[in-house]
């Protein structure tokens, strides 16, 4: 498989994925633990099927320290026991926040509640920065068909 267009050595994308990957960078110093953060960059991505970046988390998740049940268990962590009720909350955040076309009135009052409970308003504008970045990034890559399996930990943080 090719991507139908080169993000890497573009110009254009080149300027325009800067801007994305600096959000991203900004949200790590509010305080949202960077496991909470890569499950809801995974979850996000597997939700979007957007296999480069299920593939690039899911090594950045590993690279950090994170299990390998917790990461085969993000997919059906409704359902899972090894989960906190913070990363539950962050889960379902990043769920309704991507898909909202879903859930016509978008993230409800009550997931917005539960996640208040868990994390202060900084961590909570961190969360909402990382799941509208992720869609982003996932929405370039599933457009271009950008091809998965090849990255490293490292390559684009």
């Amino acid at each position: 498989m090719e991507a139908r267009l080169d993000l890497f050595h573009n110009p254009v994308a080149g300027r325009i994925l800067k801007h994305f990957t600096a959000a991203g960078k900004a949200v790590m110093d509010a305080g949202v633990p960077a496991s909470t953060r890569e499950l809801v960059l995974l979850r996000v991505s597997q939700i979007n099927g957007c296999a480069f970046c299920v593939d690039m988390h899911t090594k950045e998740a590993v690279h950090a320290g994170e299990t390998a049940q917790r990461l085969h268990l993000v997919a059906a962590w409704r359902e899972a026991t090894v989960f906190s009720d913070a990363e539950r909350a962050a889960l379902e955040l990043a769920e309704e926040g991507t898909r909202i076309a879903d859930a016509a009135g978008g993230v409800s009052d009550e997931v917005w509640a539960n996640a208040a409970k868990h994390y202060d308003d900084d961590q909570l504008t961190a969360l909402v920065a990382t799941i509208a970045t992720i869609n982003a990034f996932n929405r370039f890559n599933v457009i271009v068909r950008q091809p998965a399996g090849w990255y490293e930990p490292g390559m684009h943080l």
